[in-house]
């Protein structure tokens, strides 16, 4: 005969959940696209690419000598593709299963384009320097002397981790709870989800009417 003690702890154990890795907690995840996105757009407010003129051509166009392009005017796309990603990691923490495919895929592409951008400007950067050189001296197909700063590797690493974070999306997002208000309320007495309760799930919580605390 079965201990009756056993068979009650049964349904407990059955019952009982892992806890959310550290990796997979939605709040986690979305600061971390959160922060490379923004990284990645600020590189874009600073200066990319130092070009000095030929002296002979700045005698002629009466410009200055030396010019400093910012990213924003070396690598147009980067701006826009930074803040797709933002946009995209928010929205991600708030979609449903089979939106956060598409959203994940967004990420990915704008990251990739991110990273392809800054690149470009690293493999040319005199190309990348044409537009600001004619703006400045009036003559395009300007010849000068061209130094990278940091910034754009930084942003070509900003654009491979941002790759990374959206990929991690949707393995994480099997931790994550999803509802909708044609679900049936929670049972009187069910066990509190393991683990610390983060400030994304807190508001989930919320908006299903549950008390998070």
């Amino acid at each position: 005969m079965a201990d009756p003690g056993i068979a009650a702890d049964r349904p407990k154990k059955a019952g009982k959940k892992r806890p959310v890795p550290v990796w997979a907690r939605k709040s986690t995840l979305v600061m971390l696209i959160t922060l490379l996105a923004l990284a990645a757009f600020g590189t874009t407010t600073q200066t990319w690419i130092s070009a000095t003129l030929d002296p002979n051509q700045v005698g002629q166009a009466g410009a200055q000598n030396a010019i400093q392009v910012q990213g924003s005017k070396a690598a147009t796309t980067v701006t826009a593709l930074a803040l797709v990603a933002l946009a995209g990691g928010l929205a991600a923490a708030i979609a449903g299963r089979i939106a956060r495919w598409f959203i994940t895929a967004i990420i990915v592409l704008a990251s990739a384009g991110v990273a392809a951008a800054a690149g470009t400007v690293l493999a040319d950067p005199l190309a990348a320097a044409q537009g600001s050189i004619a703006a400045a001296t009036g003559i395009s197909g300007s010849q000068a002397h061209v130094e990278l700063t940091p910034f754009p590797m930084l942003a070509v690493v900003a654009g491979c981790l941002l790759v990374l974070a959206a990929l991690l999306i949707l393995p994480a997002s099997r931790y994550w709870k999803s509802r909708t208000k044609y679900d049936p309320p929670a049972a009187a007495g069910a066990a509190a989800p393991a683990g610390p309760v983060d400030e994304i799930d807190s508001w989930d919580r919320l908006s299903r009417g549950e008390d998070p605390t």
